[in-house]
């Protein structure tokens, strides 16, 4: 099933034409159609489901900087600087609160990476202390586990993924932006080269610039324009208890992940265990998922389901351009994997005993886009003038969201850039540059 979300309704009229058009109402779509909005351009956000419905909603909510990639660092520090001025921009509380993300293990490997990372993160300003066996027992009390040591990110957090792209999507719309939910885009209107609108199932609409934000479905979304992205969707799960006792509000293991939400529940996972389908399109980007997926080996499963036949990277999407890909999977909703629900949960109640009668209230399955290095795309499209793609997050599209979209927001205007967009772009994938894998 999936998560509950914060809906909002959707502007009745299709404009005939905007500054910009978005494609994907997720976490990236949506904070870029804010900042564009409030510098007075004209926005229209297009979404075929509805609002953050897939993998916007389906995280773990975490804002951080802790263990970042080098390439995403200097982002990831954008994003949490604007992660801190929404609530006073929109009046809204969306969560989101630098409470500390803690950081346990019981394996040597883990500690040293940890350890490793650590001079690196100093160096740039982020403020990342090493725990000793000792320093995790006291500041994670009441625990069975027997942790050699952790980290402790005391300006990282958190913030509500069922609320944040929808706060930020109202409040593109209140300097000006349109939404619209249950509205596919089928593709891109181009002429002499230069993108010019979108079509959707509810007509064109004439833009001057487009920004793809399609998550999942970016790479099928372009492909049929000629432009290629590697892209290939990792299957995860999560689960949310109801509410229960305190044991602290975020807290990474090798074993579990949790978060504590603002009702006083948990959100719970296990990072790097996952699942990949064999697709079509991922038969078709094999080679340049390689060296990632022999990295990975130990933590993936390999999987034959439905979608070989269905969504984004089945074969019916990669041999067809049927616009009924896009109105026939409203939400990606993947089956959670029964047997890491089990896992985490067992965990989880053997870590704390304060914790041994939780209540499961839902569980959810989630696509992650990954790009072959880890790394978002966020980038120009050399093929198309005035078309810019973000995707590719890789499961940490969340925390950087707001900086993601900002970063967007700025190339579609040729405004000066709040980072270095040079790490981000498209173009590395598909160029035959050696690609160095990232962290996840």
């Amino acid at each position: 099933m999936s998560p509950v979300v914060e809906r909002i309704v959707s502007d009745e009229t299709l404009p005939e034409s905007a500054d910009v058009v978005i494609v994907g109402g997720g976490i990236v779509g949506a904070s870029a159609a804010y900042f564009l909005a409030r510098q007075g351009v004209s926005v229209a956000l297009i979404e075929k489901g509805h609002v953050a419905c897939e993998q916007s909603s389906r995280n773990w909510g975490w804002c951080r900087q802790q263990d970042r990639d080098p390439r995403e660092l200097p982002l990831s520090s954008v994003a949490m600087q604007l992660w801190d001025g929404f609530a006073g921009e929109l009046g809204r509380d969306l969560g989101f609160r630098r409470c500390g993300l803690y950081y346990a293990t019981h394996d040597e490997a883990v500690f040293a990476q940890w350890r490793d990372w650590q001079p690196f993160g100093l160096e740039n300003g982020v403020d990342t202390r090493m725990l000793s066996a000792t320093e995790v027992a006291t500041r994670i009390p009441e625990t069975q586990r027997k942790w050699i040591g952790g980290v402790y990110s005391p300006n990282d957090g958190k913030a509500e993924p069922a609320l944040a792209a929808p706060a930020l999507a109202e409040g593109a719309r209140a300097h000006g932006a349109t939404i619209h939910q249950g509205c596919a885009a089928y593709g891109l209107d181009i002429a002499n080269g230069r993108v010019v609108g979108v079509h959707t199932e509810k007509g064109l609409i004439k833009a001057n610039a487009v920004l793809c934000a399609a998550g999942a479905w970016a790479s099928r979304f372009l492909r049929p324009h000629g432009i290629s992205f590697p892209q290939a969707g990792v299957r995860q799960t999560a689960l949310r208890t109801g509410p229960t006792v305190d044991v602290g509000d975020c807290l990474y293991s090798p074993d579990f992940a949790m978060t504590r939400r603002l009702d006083g529940s948990y959100t719970l996972a296990i990072s790097g265990k996952a699942t990949i389908d064999i697709t079509a399109q991922g038969l078709r980007y094999v080679r340049e998922f390689l060296p990632q997926f022999r990295r990975r080996l130990k933590n993936v499963r390999l999987a034959v389901g439905s979608s070989l036949l269905s969504g984004p990277e089945s074969l019916p999407a990669l041999l067809t351009d049927s616009e009924r890909i896009f109105t026939q999977n409203r939400v990606l909703d993947p089956a959670p994997q029964q047997w890491l629900v089990r896992r985490v949960l067992a965990s989880v109640r053997a870590t704390f005993p304060q914790l041994a009668n939780i209540k499961v209230q839902s569980v959810w399955g989630a696509l992650v886009d990954c790009s072959p290095d880890a790394v978002p795309v966020i980038s120009k499209v050399d093929q198309v003038d005035g078309l810019v793609l973000a995707a590719g997050c890789s499961g940490h599209g969340f925390g950087m969201g707001p900086g993601i979209g900002l970063l967007a927001a700025q190339l579609l205007r040729n405004d000066e850039p709040c980072v270095d967009p040079a790490p981000y772009r498209l173009s590395r994938l598909v160029d035959g540059s050696r690609l160095e894998i990232g962290f996840l």
